[in-house]
């Protein structure tokens, strides 16, 4: 049985960032792949970078000549590309899989983006594993509350026809667990989601340690919570394995993180776990023993691969050399700790 590959993400220097006021400018893709590059523990490197399929890193309708000289420029640093995220948001290519005809669309349209593009690395040869990552692209849990059934249902619906899409492109989707996006607000609603959807062999759940801490104490859907605050560290496990028996068996990609409790965001993506870095002194998590809860049997369910998320995280942070080698070694111990099979 081979050992997850070590990914970092690019996107930490795209979310959040931008032109308004108070924003950091975002990083470029070069610059982020030239910081992962960089880091070394004890010999090992980065096997490869998760990838965010919009502006700047990419145009989503670049033609296949662009989308493969993206392809040769990951590939010079000797990295492989797993997971994309699609742009499934208002304001890139789609919008609410909650909302009407003409928004379902456009999110429908998002992942038709995300299958070309993962398939043009697919096909040059940088891309052998990996999801496509969405969410439900309605922000805020305030409008689901009016109709959760039924609102719940919206979204199935159009998951269920992204998931068919995927599946005639040989792709298969992850719904990442956000607290801030309707209908997967809380570890109870995204499995009651995709159950609804109905189709495990094409959409699964992509857990991430900083989200999926915010879903133990339910912080968008206080009925849901599994601890209360002052929680024994005998509590938490307990209450640990009960989200992650639940979730595990859809969770099909997954994302190394510390939190440290915070509700936090920047820019465009206000209201959602806050990353922090690996040894951040605050952070709740024990990193290793987290992701041995999630990564039981991933290889069971496809996955090769396993990533750093670095969202949110300021400028100085991402380009500091030794941020990325504090992860690494982080993701190491997570990889040689025994939890995969």
């Amino acid at each position: 049985m081979s050992a997850p590959k070590l990914h970092n993400a690019m996107w930490p220097g795209l979310v959040g960032k931008g032109a308004d006021e108070g924003q950091e400018p975002p990083i470029s893709l070069e610059k982020m792949l030239e910081l992962t590059a960089a880091a070394e523990v004890n010999g090992q490197k980065y096997d490869g970078i998760d990838y965010f399929l919009f502006h700047p890193h990419t145009d989503p309708y670049a033609d296949d000549d662009e989308i493969r000289r993206i392809a040769d420029l990951i590939a010079s640093h000797g990295f492989k590309v797993g997971s994309v995220v699609a742009p499934v948001w208002g304001g890139t290519v789609g919008d609410s899989a909650m909302g009407d005809k003409e928004q379902t669309d456009k999110f429908l349209e998002a992942i038709k983006v995300g299958c070309r593009i993962a398939g043009i690395f697919r096909e040059h040869g940088v891309r052998e594993y990996g999801v496509i990552r969405l969410d439900s692209a309605e922000f805020g849990v305030d409008k689901w509350r009016e109709d959760p059934k039924a609102n719940t249902t919206k979204i199935a619906n159009t998951f269920r026809e992204a998931a068919k899409i995927a599946a005639d492109s040989g792709e298969r989707l992850a719904a990442e667990g956000e607290i801030c996006w309707a209908g997967m607000h809380s570890w109870k609603d995204i499995l009651d989601l995709l159950e609804e959807v109905g189709m495990p062999e094409s959409l699964g759940f992509q857990a991430d340690l900083a989200h999926t801490y915010l879903y133990l104490l339910g912080y968008n859907a206080p009925e849901h919570a599994l601890v209360q605050p002052g929680y024994s560290d005998e509590e938490f496990y307990a209450a640990y394995k009960t989200m992650t028996d639940k979730l595990r068996p859809w969770t099909i990609d997954f994302h190394v993180a510390q939190n440290d409790g915070e509700v936090h965001g920047a820019g465009s993506h206000d209201k959602t776990g806050k990353h922090c870095p690996a040894d951040d002194p605050n952070g709740k998590l024990d990193i290793v023993k987290c992701a041995s809860y999630w990564l039981e049997g991933a290889t069971e369910r496809g996955m090769k691969h396993i990533c750093w998320d670095g969202c949110m995280f300021p400028n100085a942070m991402l380009e500091d050399g030794s941020t990325w080698n504090t992860i690494l070694d982080t993701m190491i111990k997570v990889r040689d700790s025994g939890s995969w099979s």
